[in-house]
């Protein structure tokens, strides 16, 4: 389908090059350092590296470098902070709200979270992706889960299976491609045909996976405000550890949550894959 064949062009090589170039830029941003240094870094020649980095993200290394630095991520929440304020304010955390994925979203009952998934049927499959290679989970409702293989394929499995302990995992690769398709393809973001994702936890954990579908591509915000947009704001803690356990990583956007002071902070998947996210939807709005 087309998109084994969109990102295979890319190939796990680049990733793992442009993953490697990521890493190095985020340590040495500070010295600016050329584009025949970080390509020698990853061992290619310069333009060999310019053409898979920009292939890759759409931007150039100078421009994602640029993305890195501290202050493009102050810039960052400082701009989002109206936009995901507004969002909130004109009513738009609905559950059929359209946000730049097209997502349209539900919840598992409480009733149905508490038996841990028990009597669920949850089908999974693997397929590239432009972070790497994606697990994606899938219910008949939906897409249920997102996550990411560094490794051995068995341990992604084990982390989303920890999730709902009582389901059943089912590999049905042609079941889940269509839904990595519209995650990771922009030319099939449609507000016609919006991606539907089912959302399992708690009725905390839903209501700041909610919070977190309301911020726009390009912007970012902090745990504080979201704490403060679900009417706990004293809970900022607690936000930062239910985004921790987001299943559906990227098209439910914890990636654009910052600390207070506009610092990158931790992420589930790595935080090199959380510079390279904001990088990729960068690229994206330019």
């Amino acid at each position: 389908m087309m998109l084994a064949r969109t990102m295979n062009d890319v190939g796990d090589d680049d990733y793992s090059r442009v993953r490697d170039a990521i890493a190095f830029m985020s340590q040495k941003w500070r010295a600016h350092p050329d584009i025949e240094t970080i390509a020698a870094h990853v061992g290619l020649t310069p333009k060999q590296f310019h053409d898979v980095f920009r292939r890759w993200a759409g931007l150039s290394p100078k421009d994602f470098l640029a993305a890195l630095t501290l202050d493009h991520a102050r810039k960052l929440l400082r701009d989002g902070a109206n936009l995901f304020d507004a969002s909130l304010e004109l009513g738009l955390s609905g559950p059929s709200r359209l946000h730049d994925l097209f997502v349209t979203h539900e919840a598992l009952s409480p009733h149905e979270f508490r038996k841990g998934g028990e009597g669920l049927v949850l089908s999974y499959g693997f397929h590239p992706s432009p972070f790497g290679e994606a697990l994606v989970v899938a219910t008949a409702r939906g897409m249920a889960g997102l996550g990411f293989v560094d490794g051995a394929r068995q341990h992604g499995l084990a982390d989303m299976q920890a999730r709902w302990p009582a389901a059943r995992l089912v590999e049905d690769q042609d079941l889940t491609a269509p839904y990595a398709g519209r995650a990771f393809q922009p030319e099939l973001w449609q507000a016609e045909t919006p991606l539907r994702v089912v959302l399992i936890g708690t009725d905390f954990e839903v209501s700041v996976w909610e919070t977190l579908l309301t911020i726009p591509m390009g912007q970012a915000t902090t745990y504080g405000r979201i704490a403060s947009k679900i009417a706990r704001p004293r809970a900022a803690r607690a936000v930062g550890a239910a985004i921790g356990r987001n299943p559906i990583s990227f098209v439910v956007p914890c990636h654009r949550v910052l600390g207070q002071t506009g610092a990158l902070t931790g992420y589930h998947w790595g935080l090199t894959r959380k510079q390279a996210m904001l990088g990729w939807e960068a690229g994206q709005c330019m």
